[in-house]
């Protein structure tokens, strides 16, 4: 039990609290039959928290803000580029195509926080603006339509680029780097004493966030079935406040994607629940600006309460 409150904080207990006021409000729309829906609605936002993780965990504040625009990228990329104007619908050439790119901005990210150590958040604010900038020059309208291989991924099978993620994630986690990642983000200095090489463990995470943006750039076009340079920004803050409602330190050093991904099913089960009410769109932002407060101040109180247990 304790792993787990260390790795997922209070969001599995919201998760109950938010299902079960979801399943009163809408029995219908929640009913086992319709989890495959729901888990395609929600998959490209428990993406992008799954890809905000691995630069947070690497401290320094490692907050990627562009993990958003880079989904809308690889989306114009694919649609646009790849599907309209070379007529290329593979999945061998579009997966790995996302792949790469979101690698690449990752690696632009890393880069630039790592060994030019611009402090992350101003450096991948400075991306977050070159790529929405790129993306409308490339599609300054919604257009475009996906070959039916990816538009299967926008239901029950949504489920597979996410185990992926996972699975690449379990990989990582068997290899050295990982202790070395979590050893940087609690204590950089620490870490760089006992020999670790902190610049190339912060840039990989990076890379290794881009490269999770890119599968949920593909998650988010199997989604909306077209090309949207719109839409993929709103998904930055909104992952930020489920990383952190996932009991992820901001600070670095401690939690998981499984943390994160909860946050995210915690944050489209509120969105869900409030959107039954009819409120606007401005009650959502305030709902999100709200949990991610609420997410930090109760990192602070599972901070604490560790700190009393070691010390007993």
């Amino acid at each position: 039990m304790r792993a787990i409150w260390q790795r997922t904080g209070f969001a599995p207990a919201l998760l109950v609290v938010l299902l079960i006021i979801n399943v009163w409000l809408n029995p219908i729309r929640f009913a086992p039959g319709n989890w495959g829906i729901l888990l395609g609605l929600a998959a490209p936002l428990i993406g992008a928290a799954l890809a905000s993780t691995p630069a947070i965990l690497g401290g320094r504040g490692g907050i990627d803000v562009s993990v958003g625009p880079a989904m809308g990228f690889v989306n114009a990329i694919i649609v646009k580029v790849l599907i309209f104007d070379l007529g290329l619908s593979s999945p061998f050439i579009i997966v790995p195509a996302a792949l790469l790119v979101g690698g690449a901005i990752g690696a632009v990210n890393g880069f630039l926080a790592a060994y030019i150590r611009i402090q992350p958040i101003v450096a991948t604010l400075g991306t977050y603006l070159i790529l929405v900038g790129v993306t409308l020059t490339i599609l300054p309208a919604p257009m475009g339509t996906i070959p039916p291989w990816l538009k299967t991924l926008s239901g029950s099978l949504s489920i597979l680029p996410l185990v992926a993620i996972f699975l690449i994630w379990w990989g990582i986690r068997r290899l050295p780097y990982y202790d070395q990642l979590m050893a940087t983000g609690s204590d950089d200095r620490a870490a760089y004493t006992a020999g670790v090489p902190v610049p190339l463990v912060r840039f990989l995470s990076y890379v290794i966030t881009g490269v999770f943006a890119g599968i949920a750039g593909l998650m988010l076009t199997a989604l909306i079935g077209s090309a949207d340079a719109n839409i993929a920004p709103t998904y930055t803050l909104i992952a930020i406040s489920a990383v952190a409602l996932g009991g992820v330190s901001l600070a670095g050093g401690r939690g998981g994607l499984i943390g994160a991904a909860i946050g995210a099913i915690d944050i489209f089960l509120m969105q869900s629940a409030l959107t039954l009410f009819n409120v606007s769109t401005f009650v959502l932002q305030i709902a999100y600006g709200a949990v991610l407060v609420i997410a930090i101040s109760l990192t602070a109180v599972q901070d604490r309460i560790e700190a009393r247990e070691r010390e007993r």
